[in-house]
C-alpha cells in the first residue's frame, strides 16, 4: 500500500496546501534515507534547527505501518536516538558557547546577572518538567536543550528528563500514528491545537507569577548562587 500523495487530503475535505508542499519531500525522505533520515532530522530539529521532527514521525510511523518497508519499532528507536543526540549536542551548544555569549551580551539588552541567576534558579527547581514536557510543544521541543545548557541544568537530571520525554514523545506519536494510519491528521490538528492552547495557557500564568514574585525571586537566586556568573556549575 501506498501513500496518496496525490490529495493530500488532511481533514477528509479540502487539500492543506502547506502538507501538500510537505509530503511528498518527507515521504522521499523516509523511503530513500528510511531509519537514519528520521533520527538526523529529528536530532537537527533538537538541537536547535526548525524541522520538521514531529511530521517526520508521524509520515514514517503511518509509512511503516501502510508500506511495511519500516519496523515501527525501529521508527520509535530512530526517533528517540535523534531526539536524545540532538537534545545533548544542544544542551553542549548552551552550555559552554551560549551562556559566554548571554553574559557578555546580557546587559546590553535587558539580561542582567540577576536574571541569569533567576533562569539557572528555575531551571534548577522545574527544569526536568521543562525539558519532558517540551518534547510535546514544537517551540520548545526546539529550544528546550539550548535552554537548559544556558541556565546550567544539571546533566544527568536534563539526561534522565531528556531521555523519558523523547521516548514517551516518540512511542505515543509512532504508535498512534501506526494504528491509526492516515486517520491520525483526523486527530493531530485538534489534539496539537489542544495542547499549544494548554502550553500557552500555562505560560501565560506562569510569566504573570514570575512577574509578580520576579523580586522575591531573583533575591532568592542571587542567594543561592553567589559570585559571577561563569560558564560552568559547581
Amino acid at each position: 500500500m501506498q501513500f496518496d500523495e496525490g490529495s493530500c487530503h488532511i481533514d477528509g475535505s479540502l487539500p492543506n496546501r502547506h502538507d501538500c508542499f510537505m509530503l511528498p519531500t518527507v515521504h522521499h525522505l523516509i523511503a530513500t534515507y528510511g531509519y537514519a533520515g528520521i533520527a538526523l532530522i529529528i536530532g537537527l530539529e533538537s538541537m536547535g534547527i526548525p524541522l520538521p521532527g514531529e511530521t517526520i514521525l508521524v509520515s514514517s510511523a503511518i509509512y511503516a505501518g501502510t508500506t511495511h518497508n519500516l519496523n515501527i519499532f525501529g521508527v520509535i528507536a530512530a526517533a528517540t536516538t535523534g531526539a536524545v543526540i540532538g537534545d545533548n549536542i544542544g544542551y553542549v551548544i548552551g552550555r559552554y558557547l551560549g551562556l559566554p555569549v548571554v553574559v557578555r551580551v546580557g546587559p546590553r539588552i535587558g539580561i542582567s546577572e540577576g536574571k541569569l541567576k533567576l533562569g539557572r534558579y528555575l531551571f534548577d527547581r522545574y527544569g526536568i518538567a521543562v525539558v519532558f514536557f517540551g518534547r510535546f510543544v514544537a517551540v520548545l521541543r526546539t529550544l528546550a536543550a539550548f535552554l537548559a545548557g544556558v541556565n546550567q541544568m544539571h546533566w544527568l537530571y536534563f539526561f534522565i528528563a531528556n531521555l523519558t520525554g523523547g521516548l514517551f514523545w516518540a512511542g505515543t506519536f509512532g504508535t498512534a500514528a501506526y494504528l491509526l494510519g492516515h486517520h491520525i491528521h483526523r486527530f493531530a490538528g485538534p489534539a496539537g491545537i489542544a495542547v499549544l492552547a494548554v502550553a500557552a495557557a500555562l505560560l501565560v500564568f506562569g510569566v504573570v507569577l514570575i512577574r509578580r514574585h520576579e523580586a522575591r525571586l531573583e533575591a532568592e537566586a542571587v542567594a543561592a548562587y553567589p559570585g559571577p556568573i561563569t560558564g560552568t556549575k559547581s
